[in-house]
Formats: structure tokens, C-alpha cells, sequence
């Protein structure tokens, strides 16, 4: 896990470093081309008071040039105006959108102020202001920056989605093995238990003890059967919940402590209710919360299972007055190997949660954990 952790923030780490040495020399870029055009700008204005002032100048070879100069600009758009921003010509603006629409020059000047600082410009009836936007060449240099965040964004969401994905498939086989090892590594010493009880039933003066032994070794092919089901086909059927519950109350009432009361609630009509479960796999879900409930008291107060059937959900909420679980950690809990047990693995919930969403298509979360009580919530949706 901590491997896929540190490729995820190296993966995070190169893309910011591509992102900064991109936006660093594309700003580099840019800046020069600006600088660049506003030469250009320049170079085209003095054309332009070359041509204007003509009458006054001696000779054609500046006017060739001007109006060549003139000519050969075909990328930086200008608005030239007079005193109180008052259009009087442009030149390299697109004339069908100045036809289509009426502010269009004007915004365009709006826009040109905020882009370029102006140009002074002198004909000979007085001093004017040119104006100019970018070239098309440089408003897409400028734009790429953008474009180039977005794909690396896009690029580094997919590769940790990717990586999320393969941790999670490598967990699922890490407990799809442990299961079934521990399945397989229990069943042949219950095998063996239970051909000597066969034999010790031969013996009526132990009878009592060979009862009591035949039930947890039942108890123990049961544990081996819900470990065999992890990672196999699991099928489901429709089943009452109530009973499950009341089953599985009894069970661990009778080997809780004394001070611990347990209490089942439930509607006459919620009593009624199915929904689609695997049974041994459903009861090691409300053992395992219950065992936790149980470590949250230390010893003393109550657990309390409610059954609702709104008609559209079955909630099932499992309740008790121990330790408060930090908010932060209403999810943090149903992840492997997170534990406030000194002996626990982090197994536990992490199953439940496996089981519940996985197995039987439902949810379970943390409703609430506070001074009055900790409830966590199973709802079947129908």
C-alpha cells in the first residue's frame, strides 16, 4: 500500500513540475513575442505617419516602404482614435463581425486598452492614439497554458484513479487468499475434532462435555464456511431479517458481560420485512459490529439493534453508549488495518464494509458517534 502511496505523490509531484517548467517558459515565450509586436506596433505606426505625412516628405523610396511595411502586416490589429476614444480607422480587423455587429469596434478598443498600453501617433492635422490587440500567434501561446493545465489535470486524475484501482484489485486478492487459506487451513483440524467427538460419544460420562464441544466446533465450521464464501460466488436469497438479528442478540448476550443489556427493537411490519442476503455471511456483519460495540464499553452499558421498513429501504441501526468514534474517522474505520485495539489487525469492519456494499449491494456507514451514543447504519435498498 505505502508503495502505491509514494508513486501517487510522485505522479502528483512530476506533473506539478511539468505544469511549472511549462508555464515558466511558455511566460517566456510570450513575453518575447510581445515585446516582439510592440516593436512591430511601432515600426507600423511610423508607416502609417509616414504615409499621412507625405506632402512634406521629399521622395517616393519612404513611401514604398511605408506602404509596404503597411502591407506586410497582416497580424496585429489596430484602432486608431482621437480625443475621447473616438474611432477614426483600423486597420486588420475582421470586417464581416464588424457588420454583424454594432459594438463590436468598440469592445474590441475596450479590450485593446486592457491588453497594450497605446501609441502616440502624429498626423498633420494633430496627435492621435493607436490601439492594438495581440496577434492570433500570441493569444494562443498565451491561451496553452491553460489547455496544457487541463490535460495534465485530466492525465493525472486518470493515473490515480488508475492506481487507486490497482491497490484496491490487489487488496481484493489479498483477501480473497487470506480467506480462503484460513478456510482451508481450519478445515482439516475440524475434521479430525470431529471424528474424535464421534468416537467420544462412545464414553456417556463425558456426554455434557461432548455436547458443549460439538457446538463449538460447529461454531467453528461456521467461521470456516463465511472465510470459504469471501471471493466465491455468493449466492442470495430472500430472507427474514428480523430472526438473523434476534439470532445473533442471543448469541452474544449470552457471552457479554453481565453489565451489558442488549435490546431489539422492531415494527410488527419491519418484522416481516426480506430482503436478498447470504445468512452466514449477513450474521458475521452484526457479529463483527457487535464485538466492536462490545470493546466500546469496556465492560458496561447497552447495545441497542433497531429494524425499520420505510417501504422503500430497510435500515438496520445498530446503537450503543461507549466511546465516541471522532468524526473524521466515520470512514477511516472501514479501511484495513486501522484499529484502536493494542492486539487488533483492522480487519473486522473492513470485512463488514467488503460483505455489505460487495456482497449484498447495500450501504453501511457511521450515523452518528457522539456523547449520547454511536449508531451505525445498514440500509438494504429494495
Amino acid at each position: 500500500m505505502r508503495k502505491y502511496l509514494h508513486w501517487k505523490t510522485y505522479s502528483v509531484l512530476i506533473g506539478l513540475l511539468i505544469v511549472i517548467i511549462a508555464l515558466f517558459q511558455f511566460q517566456n515565450l510570450a513575453k518575447k513575442m510581445a515585446n516582439k509586436e510592440r516593436k512591430n506596433a511601432l515600426i507600423l505606426v511610423e508607416a502609417l505617419e509616414t504615409i499621412a505625412n507625405s506632402e512634406i516628405n521629399e521622395g517616393k523610396q519612404d513611401l514604398n516602404l511605408a506602404s509596404y511595411i503597411i502591407t506586410q502586416n497582416k497580424e496585429i490589429p489596430l484602432i486608431i482614435c482621437e480625443e475621447e476614444d473616438k474611432i477614426i480607422d483600423y486597420i486588420n480587423i475582421d470586417e464581416e463581425k464588424i457588420k454583424k455587429k454594432k459594438d463590436y469596434l468598440e469592445k474590441q478598443l475596450e479590450f485593446y486598452k486592457k491588453t497594450n498600453p497605446p501609441i502616440h501617433i502624429s498626423y498633420p492635422y494633430g496627435t492621435y492614439l493607436v490601439y492594438y490587440g495581440n496577434s492570433y500567434l500570441l493569444n494562443r501561446i498565451e491561451q496553452y497554458p491553460i489547455f496544457l493545465i487541463i490535460v495534465l489535470s485530466v492525465f493525472l486524475i486518470i493515473v490515480l484513479i488508475s492506481f487507486s484501482l490497482a491497490q484496491k484489485s490487489i487488496q481484493n486478492q489479498v483477501w480473497v487468499g487470506m480467506s480462503k487459506e484460513t478456510a482451508h487451513q481450519m478445515g482439516t483440524p475440524l475434521s479430525s475434532i470431529v471424528g474424535w467427538i464421534e468416537i467420544l460419544k462412545d464414553y456417556p460420562e463425558i456426554n455434557p462435555y461432548i455436547i458443549e464441544m460439538s457446538k463449538d466446533v460447529n461454531r467453528l465450521q461456521l467461521v470456516a464456511d463465511r472465510f470459504s464464501k469471501i471471493g466465491s460466488d455468493t449466492p442470495l436469497e430472500e430472507t427474514l431479517i428480523y430472526p438473523r438479528l434476534e439470532n445473533m442478540k442471543d448469541y452474544m448476550e449470552k457471552r457479554a458481560p453481565k453489565k451489558v443489556k442488549f435490546y431489539l427493537e422492531a415494527t410488527e411490519l419491519s418484522k416481516e420485512s426480506k430482503v436478498l442476503m447470504n445468512a452466514p455471511l449477513f450474521e458475521w456483519v452484526i457479529e463483527n459490529i457487535l464485538n466492536n460495540a462490545l470493546d466500546a464499553l469496556a465492560g458496561s452499558g447497552w447495545i441497542k439493534m433497531r429494524l425499520e421498513d420505510n417501504g422503500i429501504e430497510v435500515i438496520i441501526d445498530i446503537e450503543n453508549n461507549g466511546k465516541i468514534i471522532p468524526k473524521k474517522n466515520f470512514k477511516k474505520i472501514f479501511q484495513p488495518g486501522e484499529t484502536t485495539k493494542t492486539r487488533g489487525w483492522g480487519l473486522g469492519l473492513s470485512l463488514v464494509k467488503r460483505i455489505i456494499e460487495k456482497y449484498h449491494y447495500a450501504r453501511i456507514f457511521v450515523k452518528k458517534s457522539d456523547e449520547e451514543s454511536t449508531v451505525f447504519r445498514i440500509v438494504f435498498r429494495r
